[in-house]
């Protein structure tokens, strides 16, 4: 009966009857049946797409699906055991992404809220998330909105996510297999949608612009740091480069939004940006609007550019050891320099900082033909005479931990370097060069030049090094969400680049997904750090997190106010 009743009201709609329905379900109604040629009698089963398109649909939308993936474990848990099933689909209506209770698997899949599952409205009819791409709005379609008969059970709320071009991206969509008769019932669930996408459109902005101003802009100070309403991505000129779709209220003119000077919609000048930083009390940022009003503004200054230094180590054994760090640049420009010679030298630094892959990239770059590497720790006279009795020509001899060299020990080698000119040490130490216990003429044996590597906590480079260890470590389509991205940029890294291997290794296997959230990685294993860790100076701190202050406040185990003290105390500030 209720059946009957749903195609006579198709019927009454497709006559120019107004039956009470919101007007754009009316309107899907009438493509579904006059463009799609669609029966709504009948009882089509879900449109689900192959492995092999499910696959290249999620590689296409996979920096939007990690954008999401935070926003959609944060939405889902607001949500948990209320049967809510949350969908997130490209701008095609391909769910790529899905959170569901894994009692209602094959409910869910049966219904079509599963990954692969094709929401179009030319398939669909229509339904939450066709609605949502043809009207580039939030919607809400309830039960016997839907056109078909397979989905009047379903309650559907949807909210649009656009790029920084302002083009759609994707669809994100809150579901119930079963809901109550009225439809005000879900206006709760469009509330929590529509935050959703907002803050997966400002997540995508803020990776997108690290390089540029953003500007982050709300009607209330209380908001303005922590979940503004609307942002723009703006170039050293002041032209908006990107944009939230909230944004668009700001030109309320119709033109072109990319491009034009912000000073043309607010009273805010590029000059002016850095007064709107989080070093003023929020309620001090106003921004006045052009056509009266006002809102808060909350300005985030570009990265520092880093100047690269173009030397022999970018396209040689030394290029994949650091990303944009002014400090790695000069020390691999120097040891490209020095691997061309015979120089013995000293490799300095804590442990887990790459020590003897420096080393060994050096004689990668060297002209030693032969390689002999020993562990000096309990490293007796006589092993290291054996090891190197048989050794003849250009050879390269790598010394690792030099400071566990015994004093026996040392007066062998002192003797074996005196006698085979053709061995070049590389020696590699955690401990400072004033602390080796070793004998003097010995020491000036093997340190003809130091390169002292910088710990991993005090790198620029430290996301290069994130992203390149991932792709080495994990499948091609593996990536990191940004909440995991920004605790791993937080961490200290007693342990450095081997700690950071290891974290990678253990969030791969924990990950159930191709996208790592931050509940995947392990928790630091030095969560109390040493009191020489906690002395680092701040400059350098600031300096690696690129005067970014929360990651500043995460790496020093403090609030972001702390960090401001400290700074102010200390007459610091980021570089103009």
């Amino acid at each position: 009966m209720a059946d009957r009743h749903h195609v006579r009201e198709i019927e009454q709609v497709l006559d120019g009857t107004q039956t009470g329905r919101d007007g754009f379900v009316a309107a899907s109604w009438r493509r579904c049946v006059e463009l799609y040629g669609m029966d709504p009698s009948r009882n089509d089963p879900a449109h689900i797409v192959t492995e092999a398109e499910l696959r290249d649909h999620r590689k296409q939308a996979e920096w939007m699906i990690g954008a999401a993936r935070s926003s959609l474990q944060s939405l889902f848990r607001q949500v948990a055991g209320q049967n809510y099933v949350l969908l997130l689909t490209d701008a095609k209506g391909i769910c790529v992404d899905f959170f569901g209770d894994d009692l209602f698997v094959n409910e869910l899949r049966g219904a079509g809220l599963y990954l692969g599952s094709n929401w179009s409205e030319d398939l669909a009819g229509t339904c939450g998330v066709g609605a949502c791409i043809v009207t580039q709005e939030p919607v809400t379609v309830h039960q016997d909105d839907h056109f078909g008969n397979a989905h009047v059970s379903l309650s559907c709320t949807a909210a649009p996510i656009f790029d920084s071009l302002g083009g759609l991206a994707a669809v994100l969509d809150i579901s119930l297999l079963r809901s109550p008769t009225p439809k005000r019932s879900q206006n709760l669930a469009m509330s929590l949608v529509t935050n959703a996408a907002r803050r997966v459109e400002m997540a995508n902005l803020m990776a997108e612009g690290r390089r540029d101003w953003i500007l982050r802009l709300s009607d209330s100070p209380e908001f303005l740091d922590v979940d503004p309403e609307a942002a723009v991505r703006l170039d050293g000129s002041g032209r908006v480069l990107g944009y939230t779709r909230a944004a668009r209220r700001l030109f309320s003119d119709g033109g072109p939004i990319l491009g034009r000077r912000i000073d043309e919609v607010l009273g805010v000048t590029v000059d002016d940006l850095p007064d709107l930083m989080r070093d003023r009390p929020t309620e001090d940022r106003i921004i006045e609007l052009q056509g009266g009003g006002a809102l808060f503004g909350h300005a985030i200054a570009p990265q520092a550019p880093r100047t690269a230094l173009r030397s022999s180590r970018r396209d040689g054994p030394l290029a994949g050891l650091a990303g944009d760090d002014p400090v790695m640049e000069q020390l691999l420009a120097r040891a490209a320099k020095l691997a061309r010679t015979s120089v013995p030298l000293l490799i300095t630094g804590e442990t887990g900082t790459g020590k003897t892959k420096l080393a060994r990239a050096i004689h990668m770059a060297g002209t030693a033909s032969g390689f002999l590497g020993l562990d000096c720790a309990a490293l007796s006279a006589e092993a290291l005479r054996q090891a190197c009795a048989d050794v003849s020509g250009p050879t390269t001899l790598l010394l690792r931990r030099i400071e566990d060299l015994g004093a026996d020990t040392a007066a062998a080698l002192a003797a074996i370097l005196d006698s085979r000119n053709f061995l070049r040490p590389l020696s590699t130490t955690c401990a400072p060069p004033s602390d080796l216990n070793l004998p003097r003429p010995l020491f000036h044996r093997l340190a003809g030049a130091t390169l002292s590597l910088p710990p991993l906590r005090q790198r620029q480079d430290l996301g290069t090094v994130l992203d390149r260890l991932l792709r080495r470590r994990a499948p091609d389509d593996m990536r990191l969400s940004p909440s995991a991205r920004a605790a791993l940029l937080g961490r200290h890294w007693p342990g450095n680049l081997r700690e950071l291997e290891q974290v990678l290794d253990v969030a791969i296997a924990l990950c159930e997904g191709r996208v790592i959230d931050q509940t995947d990685l392990p928790e630091p294993v030095d969560a109390t750090r040493r009191d020489s860790e906690a002395d680092e100076p701040l400059e350098q701190v600031m300096e690696a997190c690129g005067w970014n202050m929360s990651c500043a406040a995460r790496r020093l185990g403090v609030n972001r106010s702390t960090v401001l003290r400290r700074l102010r105390r200390a007459g610091l500030q980021p570089p103009g």
